[in-house]
């Protein structure tokens, strides 16, 4: 019984540290947070790509907690302001960092 016991509780400690480990910090997100961080990602990408007026291959998106960050450069105040609108459209974002720059004109 004192063996079963014990096994029982190293059972529940692995199981414990495993639960932690998956759980989110303010740096860090957990394992759903991150997969739908992902596709928050994926989908902003594609509804940038959709819109013929940008070159999305010059915004770049990244997706921490709900939070998009769009950077990169682009030719006009209107195309920074598309991309941040197409953005807030997406389901899951919760907000749009913008740190998009214009480019330089010659």
């Amino acid at each position: 019984m004192n063996k079963l016991n014990r096994l029982a509780v190293f059972v529940l400690a692995i199981a414990m540290s495993a639960l932690v480990a998956c759980a989110s910090s303010s740096k860090q997100s957990g394992t759903g947070e991150y997969i739908d961080d992902s596709v928050i990602t994926t989908k902003v990408k594609a509804a940038v790509l959709n819109e013929p007026t940008l070159k999305s291959a010059e915004i770049n998106v990244e997706t921490f907690k709900g939070v998009v960050q769009l950077s990169g450069f682009v030719n006009s105040q209107s195309d920074i302001n598309k991309a941040i609108e197409i953005t807030r459209q997406v389901k899951g974002v919760a907000s749009v960092k913008n740190d998009m720059r214009l480019k330089a004109t010659p």
